[in-house]
């Protein structure tokens, strides 16, 4: 019997709980305009519970930086698996992903870490 099932819904019940709501944005590409030579993004925005909190020291390293942040959600609570092309929107802030960190049970996502920065 896999764990992964029962891990799944306890990480969607815990953000649910206790994280704040952040918005996730899918950002695609769009459709490209010949008049005026532009390709528009498709956004698409999912409002979400995360856990947010600063980039600890031993974390810094490689894209990482010190003032990063990491959220964590629980990956039952969006539709996609997120990447570096998507964003996060905190109150008025935009937020970068700059990694995606994916911790799973029996190749089944239960939470994702984003790294975001400003």
């Amino acid at each position: 019997m896999s764990l992964a099932g029962p891990l799944v819904k306890v990480a969607s019940k815990l953000m649910l709980r206790f994280g704040g709501a952040v918005t996730f944005r899918r950002v695609t590409n769009g459709v490209y305009n010949p008049t005026t030579g532009t390709i528009t993004e498709g956004i698409t925005d999912t409002a979400i519970k995360g856990v947010l909190e600063d980039v600890v020291s031993r974390e810094v390293a490689g894209l990482v930086r010190a003032g990063d942040k990491k959220l964590t959600i629980a990956a039952n609570d969006l539709p996609v698996v997120p990447t570096i092309a998507d964003q996060i929107l905190l109150n008025t802030r935009k937020l970068q992903i700059i990694e995606v960190r994916t911790i799973e049970q029996d190749n089944t996502p239960i939470t994702y870490e984003l790294i975001l920065r400003d």
